[in-house]
Parts: C-alpha cells; sequence; structure tokens
C-alpha cells in the first residue's frame, strides 16, 4: 500500500499533468507577495487585488509609500480587503520590523535564509512574532517572497489531504507542513527523503520551486472541485486517487456530517 509520502506525489504528478505550470505568486515586486499574504487574510483574492490596486495607483505599494502613509490613509486604501485596520497595523509593524532588523530591505532579511534550512527557520519564526502574522501568512511570505524551501498549508490543502486521508482530523498546520515537505524533496537518486539542515543552491530553489507549484494547485483543484460542501468529485483529477470508500457519495456524506 502506498504510503501517504507516495499519495502526495502521486497527487502532485496528476495535478500538474491536469492544470500545468502556475507561476503563482501574480506579484511584480516582492513587496506586493508581502502586502499580499497579509491582506489575503479571511478574504477572497479578488478582493486582495482591489486593494493592491489601489496602492499601486496611489504609489504606495512599496516599502516607503506604506511607511509614509497614516494609518487612516492606509486603511482608506486597502479597505476592500476587509479587517483593514487590523490588517494596516500589520502592514505597518512589518515595516518598523524590517527597518530595526533589516535596514529597511527585503534583500537582507531574504539573504541569510538561502544559506540553510536553519536560517529559514530563524526567519520564520521572527515573522510569527509579528502582529498578524500567523503561519501561512509567514510561510507565504517566505516561499512567495524570498523563493524559500517552505510549504504553505492552507484550507484546501487540509481538505484534499483529509478527504484522501493522508491527515488525521486533528493535524496540525506544522505536521501537514512537514509532510509535504518531505513528499516533494528528491534526493539525487529521485527517493524522497527529509530535508537536510544544508542542501545545494539549487537543490533549494528546486524544492521551493515543487513546493511553489503544488500550494497552487491544490488552491486551483480546491476551488474548482473540492468544495467545502457538495464537492464536485466526479469532474476532479484526483477522482481516481481518492479512497473507495470516499468516492463521491461517501463524502458527500461526509461532508454533511461536519456541518452538524
Amino acid at each position: 500500500m502506498p504510503t501517504p509520502i507516495q499519495k502526495i506525489r502521486h497527487l502532485y504528478q496528476v495535478l500538474r499533468a491536469y492544470y500545468g505550470p502556475q507561476h503563482w505568486w501574480p506579484a511584480k515586486t516582492t513587496f506586493e507577495v508581502v502586502a499580499g499574504a497579509y491582506l489575503t487574510q479571511n478574504t477572497s483574492w479578488n478582493n486582495v487585488e482591489k486593494a493592491l490596486n489601489r496602492l499601486r495607483k496611489a504609489g504606495k505599494l512599496n516599502i516607503e509609500g506604506i511607511r509614509s502613509l497614516s494609518s487612516r490613509e492606509l486603511q482608506r486604501l486597502i479597505r476592500a480587503s476587509g479587517f483593514f485596520r487590523q490588517k494596516s497595523r500589520s502592514l505597518k509593524s512589518f515595516i518598523q520590523y524590517l527597518d530595526r532588523r533589516h535596514a529597511g530591505s527585503l534583500r537582507r532579511m531574504f539573504a541569510p535564509s538561502r544559506a540553510s534550512s536553519d536560517a529559514v527557520y530563524a526567519l520564520r519564526q521572527e515573522l510569527l512574532q509579528l502582529n498578524g502574522v500567523g503561519r501561512e501568512t509567514a510561510d507565504s511570505i517566505l516561499l512567495y517572497g524570498g523563493n524559500l524551501p517552505v510549504f504553505v498549508v492552507d484550507a484546501y490543502t487540509r481538505r484534499i489531504f483529509l478527504r484522501h486521508r493522508l491527515i488525521s482530523d486533528d493535524a496540525s498546520y506544522d505536521e501537514i507542513r512537514e509532510l509535504a515537505e518531505r513528499a516533494l524533496a528528491e534526493g539525487s537518486s529521485g527517493e524522497t527523503r527529509a530535508i537536510p539542515k544544508k542542501q545545494a543552491a539549487q537543490s533549494r530553489r528546486d524544492w521551493a520551486r515543487h513546493f511553489n507549484e503544488m500550494h497552487a494547485l491544490l488552491v486551483s483543484a480546491g476551488k474548482d472541485y473540492c468544495f467545502k460542501s457538495a464537492p464536485d468529485c466526479d469532474g476532479c483529477p484526483l477522482r481516481k486517487l481518492l479512497p473507495k470508500k470516499l468516492l463521491p457519495k461517501a463524502l458527500h456524506e461526509e461532508a454533511r456530517g461536519r456541518r452538524r
């Protein structure tokens, strides 16, 4: 019987063949990724794009721009993303951290983390101490902003992995993240292995690319087929990988049971 790690790699292969390259995150600058990671909390990407476009049109979608805005002005520009007061405080807090710790430079913030996993997770711990930064936001900044090999877990990832019986109901964020990272990290022999503390730069870039693609592919599958309720299993490219007892009828019944 295939292991969860082997199953995740199979999911990745099927989704890549079905959707093709995703080229996520849709941003022109690294700071736009960071801002988007904050603004996407508890809202749709359409609303994030509205907020980003307002910042861009105002010439404020950059570090200096956010630094120069008053809290009220920033709230007005990002209002479309929802929770705009909280997100304004969080963005301001990030800029203060960047100025204090990394001389206001994203390049300097990410540079040490390109050397080892220890450095990546040291930066991760710093980000998690900031106002408004949870694991998903921190990992989005690291993966999509810094091109660092940290897998992002979101509601789509958890839902698809759970329905395919790859994780338990009570699996923690970091348990899911570490499982996905192990599944997508390959040694020179092609065998799956745990990510070591030090890797060749090319390996790290390759892993970051795979983590990026897998997360984006899971988001696409989640949006198109794996709905929270009444999932469209019949049309889903992952249907053939579902455990037999979780083919469409059983999965609909399970979804209804979770809502009770």
